[in-house]
């Protein structure tokens, strides 16, 4: 029988309040980063995802190498941190940061290798799009496909400050495309609960079904499924031939760490320095 989690009064609560509540009583610091420079890295590189519980559209990644000599003050888990604070820090981290990067994978490739692949992808992609090689990594729960030292770390976003950063650029980036996308298919709210299963998502699929962004792999949205209407260039020719060309002509060198295996398919660049 599973265990049921109580508050101090006695009251059931959730596993995600039970999360917050204890992610609230850590603290972000430099402690994972300065082990690794005093056993010789010089650019280590927090990485982190959000989006992996989301019904709708892609998992989004970021990786960022902190300046040891600049402090932004206020890192911390993006999940507890409000929206405008976000953005603030984010503009900080983007400023100030030795190099950042963003990346993302798409729903229907999180629908054929799984969230948790995809989520590994995303990370490993961001890693890869560093303009400055890392030496270390600092990944958050998880361990990398790469060559590079890494530490994964339980509740990295809430314990080490480039993990937190990372955390912040990703959930901004990620917010930003739910509200772009909010506009396309007004009818799920994506803009309020950025494609996580709230109510009113849930309601909206079982009155429309799923988008054609919406992650068919997850319970409930092949649960609603409606017929949707394809985007017009979803029916257009099939261009495969064209992005391998333009791959093939990239600079194979450009923003790729070494040691660091080739890419898959279903990402997406979002931004780099």
């Amino acid at each position: 029988m599973a265990s049921v989690i109580k508050s101090p009064t006695g009251r059931p609560i959730s596993a995600s309040a039970a999360k917050l509540r204890l992610l609230k009583t850590l603290r972000c610091t430099l402690r994972y980063e300065k082990k690794a420079w005093q056993s010789g890295a010089v650019h280590v590189a927090g990485v982190d995802e959000v989006g992996r519980g989301s019904l709708f559209g892609p998992v989004v990644a970021a990786a960022v190498i902190l300046d040891p000599a600049y402090r932004v003050r206020g890192l911390r888990d993006s999940k507890l941190l409000l929206p405008e604070r976000r953005e603030v820090l984010a503009e900080r981290i983007r400023g100030h940061a030795v190099a950042w990067a963003i990346a993302a994978v798409d729903a229907a490739r999180i629908d054929q290798i799984n969230i948790y692949q995809a989520s590994r992808v995303a990370m490993r992609e961001a890693v890869m799009l560093l303009a400055c090689k890392p030496d270390h990594l600092l990944v958050d729960a998880v361990r990398l496909d790469c060559q590079l030292p890494q530490n994964p770390i339980i509740h990295g976003d809430a314990l080490s400050a480039s993990i937190a950063a990372a955390s912040i650029l990703a959930k901004v980036e990620r917010d930003r495309m739910m509200c772009e996308w909010d506009v396309v298919f007004p009818a799920y709210g994506l803009a309020s609960h950025k494609g996580y299963s709230t109510p009113r998502h849930l309601a909206a699929l079982r009155e429309h079904g799923p988008s054609p962004l919406h992650r068919q792999s997850f319970a409930p949205v092949w649960q609603n499924p409606v017929p949707q209407e394809a985007f017009a260039f979803m029916n257009e020719g099939d261009s495969s031939d064209d992005d391998s060309q333009e791959i093939a002509d990239a600079d194979p060198g450009e923003g790729v760490a070494d040691g660091l295996p080739e890419d898959l398919g279903g990402i997406v660049a979002l931004g780099k320095i």
